[in-house]
């Protein structure tokens, strides 16, 4: 546990902050959720409240996007352009008045929206989708409106409707497809116990966490949550820290010995010391680094928002030249507003509002159904850029559980699988990580355990006892240094392995490795990322000798070992520094703060909730292989999106000139409708585009 002595940065001198404070804290986390920017005026919130507010932004969407729905049928059925495109007439009294009246709701009602995310652009001074939306809606009903009330010219209501209900329905699909707010920091707080028990002379008093004090002494029983960092007083136990610490045994712990609050004791009850409670915690050190890391991410906004900033500019400035030329022209007043409308309406591409979220929607369920879950889009639409991969190995690359390798005997007596027998009798009643790999073992084989008597431990050196008759030990290497009986030369294979010895009536019968296994998965991902290009790097908890062995064994281009929280994230920003554009995956807590500092974060499944909610892409199967289909979904997934976008804008290219009247003199004008043809057209093929990214993942 050495190199996880310096926990307590003393240096960071918060003032105490206990847990009531904590949960208006999480509330303050709103500015760390997506990498992409604000979606498009409806970011959403975050921590319960975020996560409650994303879903009513969702189910308003889906109302706002019906009831327009509802209201577009009659627009169409009445619309004196439909009736002509379709040679029908149905003319009810005061028809111009019918449509003004629904198209009015459906204008204030379904546009709604967009008109409150035109504002927030304004007020930053970023016209993005909202403000084209917005303007294409309002030219068009206040145009239509006039001319219900004496303007000469034609009615564009039902382009209005068409296109509020599309857009909805656009950003109804986008909103779904971006998963809930960052429940990170509100896991990390949650794995704390809510109280703790305070030992009070001969009796135990149970006292909620936050009036824990800096020197109360508590009693930690078996299987608990370890309440507040502090040193132990009395009693020992293995204590599992892997999600704080990434060490993949439990680590044992005497009198002395500091506890981190958060980790999870063992079999033996301990008493401890509080050292730290509230905001000097460990746990809260890696709070405040997610939180850092998440603060500082990409702002890349979304490819659509910038074509529509784009747009928006041409569109206006295109709209009013083509006021003023055919004024200037001596056109009357009415014909050249018309061109002027019909310019400005068709500018706002349905193609363009559903171009990405399409895509993002199919990308995301296909990923879904192929164990991939994306939190962030950006990362994942920008995974095709990674080069550099930093993987922690604890059950990343490896499965992260101690399991025997190897059972050798050295004598003619015993065999292996009898070593593995009466080796067992004396390890059921230990926690120890490596005992408990043993036990594992017998029950995969079916053995039964035979009963030890005159159990007894050798204090740092083994276990012995009498099982049927014979005397058995189970041994470390410094046991048989000391008795000076030789080691076998071929017990060490592998570095990565620990070896426990067994003698039998005093003599060596045999020997027992066990190691954290490397997954089989993770040598056919490192060939996948090796042909694509990208570095492959391993930080770990463990010590060099174990690092180095799983190093070599898959071909890594380089590891860090013993490495502690905060120097994850060191290696991500030094990664970063030089160039590359760096992936970690990782699965414990204190994985969190360099998933959320790399340029994408993946979480393994099987880890932790808290990573995987730092993490912008989480591995259903904690295979590494999924990483290396992910690149190259990735890639594809973004190709489609920049095929669909130069659909989309490619449309307005042509249809904005014609619908200004650039070839009038040759006797062709883009009518309002024969435009709304075409915008039809275009979104359609977006669409069909888009589907055929399902294809693209069978491939793969």
């Amino acid at each position: 546990m050495e190199n996880h002595e310096h926990h307590n940065h003393d240096e960071m001198d918060h003032s105490k902050m206990d847990h009531s404070k904590m949960k208006h804290k999480k509330e303050d986390h709103s500015k760390m959720n997506h990498k992409g920017g604000d979606h498009s005026g409806h970011n959403p919130g975050h921590g319960e409240h975020g996560h409650d507010h994303h879903k009513m932004m969702i189910a308003d969407f889906r109302k706002r996007f019906w009831v327009t729905l509802v209201l577009t049928i009659p627009i169409l059925f009445f619309s004196p352009m439909i009736q002509d495109f379709f040679g029908y007439e149905f003319l009810l009294p005061g028809n111009p008045y019918i449509l003004f009246a629904l198209s009015t709701i459906v204008y204030f009602y379904g546009g709604w929206p967009f008109l409150k995310g035109f504002w927030s652009e304004v007020k930053k001074g970023a016209p993005g989708m909202m403000t084209l939306i917005s303007m294409a809606i309002t030219v068009a009903y206040v145009y239509s409106s006039a001319t219900v009330f004496g303007l000469e010219g034609v009615d564009f209501f039902w382009e209005l409707a068409t296109l509020i209900a599309i857009m909805l329905v656009g950003h109804w699909i986008e909103m779904k497809s971006v998963l809930g707010a960052s429940k990170a920091l509100q896991l990390l707080v949650s794995m704390m116990p809510a109280e703790a028990h305070k030992v009070k002379g001969d009796t135990i008093e149970d006292i909620p966490l936050e009036d824990l004090l800096k020197d109360d002494v508590i009693l930690v029983k078996p299987g608990e949550k370890v309440p507040a960092d502090g040193i132990i007083v009395d009693g020992s136990s293995y204590l599992n820290e892997s999600m704080l610490t990434g060490e993949s045994k439990p680590v044992k712990k005497d009198e002395n010995d500091k506890v981190i609050g958060g980790s999870v004791n063992g079999n033996g009850s301990i008493k401890v010391k509080v050292e730290h409670t509230g905001k000097d915690s460990y746990l809260n050190k890696v709070i405040t680094m997610v939180e850092e890391a998440q603060k500082t991410k990409s702002k890349m906004q979304n490819l659509s928002d910038r074509a529509a900033k784009w747009l928006t500019y041409i569109a206006l400035g295109i709209g009013f030249g083509t006021l003023a030329v055919w004024l200037i022209l001596g056109f009357p007043f009415v014909y050249a507003l018309e061109r002027m409308v019909t310019v400005m309406v068709i500018a706002c591409p349905h193609a363009l509002g559903l171009a990405i979220p399409l895509v993002v929607a199919i990308s995301t369920a296909v990923s879904a159904q192929n164990g991939l879950l994306i939190r962030n889009r950006t990362a994942f639409e920008e995974s095709r850029k990674i080069s550099a991969l930093l993987f922690d190995k604890t059950g990343t690359l490896t499965k992260g559980d101690f399991g025997v390798t190897r059972i050798e005997s050295v004598s003619e007596t015993y065999s292996s699988e009898e070593i593995l027998r009466l080796s067992s009798a004396l390890e059921q009643s230990s926690e120890h990580p490596i005992a408990v790999g043993i036990i594992k073992k017998v029950k995969e084989d079916n053995m039964t355990i035979p009963k030890p008597e005159n159990f007894n431990a050798i204090t740092g050196k083994g276990v012995e006892a009498n099982v049927e008759g014979k005397q058995v030990k189970v041994v470390s290497p410094g046991f048989l240094r000391d008795e000076k009986i030789t080691i076998p030369e071929d017990a060490y294979s592998d570095a990565a392995e620990t070896v426990v010895f067994v003698l039998i009536d005093g003599k060596l019968a045999g020997y027992i490795a066990l190691a954290d296994e490397i997954r089989p998965e993770s040598a056919e991902a490192i060939k996948v990322f090796k042909k694509n290009n990208i570095k492959v790097l391993m930080a770990t908890g463990d010590n060099e000798r174990t690092a180095k062995a799983v190093s070599d064994k898959l071909g890594l281009d380089g590891y860090y070992a013993e490495v502690l929280p905060h120097q994850k994230v060191e290696i991500v920003k030094e990664l970063e520094s030089k160039g590359e554009f760096v992936a970690m995956t990782g699965d414990g807590v204190n994985d969190a703060p360099a998933l959320a500092k790399a340029d994408v974060g993946i979480a393994v499944g099987s880890g932790t909730d808290v990573a995987a909610e730092t993490a912008d892409i989480i591995l259903v199967n904690s295979n590494p292989q999924d990483i290396a289909n992910l690149i190259l979904f990735g890639k594809a997934t973004y190709n489609k999106m920049i095929q669909n976008l130069i659909w989309a804008t490619g449309y307005n290219v042509v249809a904005i000139p014609l619908a200004a009247g650039v070839l009038y003199s040759s006797g062709f004008v883009l009518g309002p409708a024969v435009g709304a043809v075409f915008m039809s057209l275009s979104t359609i093929i977006v669409a069909i585009n888009a589907q055929l990214l399902k294809r693209k993942i069978g491939k793969k």
